[in-house]
């Protein structure tokens, strides 16, 4: 029997990348998985794919700039499984650009889903951990929160606020038994890049992605790392990039 053997983890962003990952590696130690993103399909099909596994996993369609989609989530979560322990905000969007080049819209499309999707998703379950005295809140924010480049300007800044988010949350928490995480990756080998339109910052990039990247699996593994500590640890941040990631 595996530390998370039984408990209970919501995902966002899980139809690919990290949280798909992340939700296999729990599924195979035993932890049950509620699996949320926009893509449905996906959803099944990962679901299908780890049937197998020990862990028990239901899909819900989410979109996490929604509060009220969020907060049903949580909802969902809490009565099929009785309780909820974990939450990985894991769900972000990446388009870089010049602010001279005024995507505005992609703008607004990172502040709604890589902040407000962290804080839709602490709402929609921390009051469920404090009830039961119990969890651990994980968010994905990015080295583009430790250094900013050309083109980062924006996603930097939302990746810092998740940073920030899950600094003040840990202070919030820290009577408590609830732990907290910031995972920052590196360069990982994950769909996010196609979201860049910027044909500037694309070109800029390109000697950015010439680095052996991470795979999903070894954020999954960061996140395995953090949530089996022993009960009176907290890793409240962990930082993973490549080897030859300056």
């Amino acid at each position: 029997m595996t530390e998370l053997q039984g408990k209970t983890f919501i995902i966002t962003g899980a139809s690919s990348g990290i949280g798909r990952a992340t939700a296999k590696k729990l599924v195979e130690n035993g932890a049950n998985v509620a699996l949320a993103a926009r893509r449905l399909e996906r959803l099944n099909e990962i679901k299908e794919e780890l049937s197998d596994q020990p862990g028990e996993i239901i899909v819900k369609e989410t979109d996490v700039t929604s509060r009220e989609q969020m907060e049903e989530l949580g909802r969902e979560a809490v009565n099929h499984f009785g309780k909820v322990y974990g939450l990985f905000n894991n769900a972000g969007l990446m388009p870089l650009s010049l602010l001279k080049n005024q995507k505005v819209d992609e703008w607004d499309q990172m502040v709604d889903v890589n902040i407000k999707g962290v804080l839709y998703g602490i709402n929609a379950i921390l009051p469920h951990m404090i009830e039961n005295n119990a969890g651990h809140i994980i968010s994905t924010s990015s080295v583009a929160a430790h250094q900013i480049f050309p083109g980062s300007s924006v996603y930097s800044g939302t990746k810092f606020a998740v940073k920030a988010i899950m600094m003040g949350l840990e202070q919030e928490v820290a009577q408590t038994n609830i732990r907290t995480t910031a995972i920052s990756p590196g360069v990982v080998n994950t769909e996010l890049t196609e979201t860049i339109t910027d044909k500037e910052v694309m070109e800029q990039f390109d000697s950015v992605l010439n680095v052996q990247q991470l795979n999903s699996e070894d954020i999954a593994e960061a996140v395995y790392y953090a949530l089996t500590q022993p009960a009176h640890v907290d890793v409240n941040e962990i930082v993973v990039r490549p080897v030859d990631q300056p």
